[in-house]
């Protein structure tokens, strides 16, 4: 067998399948039809019914049609030893199972499978005519959204409850063009969250301007998150590098966002504070944490003075000694605890709220260029 692809006409990800057009030729030799001449014979493509034909069908084909216009695109041609030449241009709809996961950067192999449906192994023999080269057509094919890499063919079995059948196999890797998707939806996103950064350049005390700026990118950017899914399956279980990047994006806005909602509550809580009666400054509130620290080491070293005292009356028992061990533990371990919950609320402890803002100017986009470096690093050469 050989075959000539036309066209790829389209490749659903939708429906995970595509559509093409090929010229399938078949080639075996009837004893019966052979003649004394030195020329070959080609007979009207409606003779096929008066001839023996092998049992070809194309294994996931979802429908498929025999081109007609203006006759049937059938080609019958007898040579003079019997060998029987049958062509067909067809146009089949097959299935392709395809892994989204890193969609749109990811690559498909698809397959185009010819078998015998009722010939076992032992009736007849199906074979390439050419091994790799058998196929053509695809070197000169543009398509749309993909560039096909490589292609190869294979020859196997199909084993049923039957018996086992010949079976040709085409196999040609398509890897998707993502200029589009860079432009269509990679480019605009990484600009609404640049556009949700200028928020942090913008007075603290312009409430509209900076709730409009976030509120229309966060609208904006689920706008293009769910304009990016209408040409995917809506039911797949899996997450794909579109939607991984889409949703980083989205919490960088969304982030932006939350991030003038806590300023703006710590501004208002400075400012009914400088209104109250100031009742304790810093230096109160380090000798406050000193005294607390004090008290717990004086309820540690208060069983260290009794302990004291009794020894002077009595020796101390093995056990006396282990439970005093466990006490200076405890207390040690109370001490640190302390220590580390007043370092803890000393750092979510804001003196200045515009400080707030100068971070986030750094921290924001220091980040978002950290995380794309992961995100394109992964997904291209993983």
């Amino acid at each position: 067998m050989s075959m000539d692809i036309a066209s790829i006409d389209t490749i659903s990800e939708i429906n995970m399948d595509y559509t093409a057009t090929i010229f399938l030729r078949q080639r075996w030799t009837d004893e019966r039809l052979c003649f004394d001449g030195n020329k070959s014979l080609s007979l009207d493509g409606r003779l096929v019914e008066m001839l023996w034909v092998p049992d070809t069908f194309i294994v996931d084909s979802k429908k498929s049609f025999l081109h007609d216009v203006t006759v049937e695109n059938r080609l019958i041609r007898i040579y003079p030893n019997g060998t029987v030449l049958y062509a067909i241009r067809i146009t089949t709809t097959v299935s392709c199972s395809m892994d989204l996961t890193k969609y749109p950067m990811d690559k498909q192999t698809c397959t185009l499978q010819l078998e015998s449906w009722g010939y076992n192994i032992n009736d007849v023999m199906f074979y390439w005519t050419r091994g790799n080269d058998s196929v053509r057509g695809l070197d000169t094919l543009q398509l749309a959204q993909y560039t096909v890499e490589d292609h190869f063919t294979s020859v196997t079995e199909a084993v049923y409850e039957t018996g086992r059948y010949p079976k040709l196999v085409f196999h040609f890797e398509l890897k998707r063009n993502i200029l589009y998707f860079i432009l269509e939806t990679y480019v605009p996103s990484i600009l609404l969250v640049v556009l949700s950064w200028v928020s942090f350049w913008i007075s603290q005390s312009s409430v509209p301007a900076r709730i409009c700026i976030g509120v229309t990118t966060v609208l904006t950017m689920t706008t293009l998150m769910m304009g990016a899914r209408t040409s995917l399956p809506n039911a797949n279980c899996f997450i794909k590098a579109i939607d991984v990047y889409l949703g980083i994006c989205f919490s960088f806005i969304f982030g932006a966002l939350l991030e003038y909602a806590v300023t703006h509550f710590c501004t208002l809580h400075q400012l009914s504070s400088k209104e109250l009666p100031k009742i304790i400054d810093d230096d109160d509130d380090e000798e406050e944490k000193n005294a607390v620290l004090a008290a717990v080491a004086n309820s540690c070293s208060a069983p260290d003075n009794t302990n004291k005292t009794d020894s002077n009356k009595s020796k101390q028992s093995s056990s006396d000694r282990k439970r005093e061990r466990n006490q200076h533990s405890v207390c040690s371990s109370a001490m640190s605890v302390m220590k580390r919950l007043f370092c803890i609320f000393d750092c979510f402890h804001v003196k200045n709220p515009y400080h707030i803002d100068n971070y986030a100017r750094f921290s924001f986009p220091l980040s978002f260029i950290i995380i794309n470096v992961l995100y394109w690093v992964y997904y291209l050469y993983f």
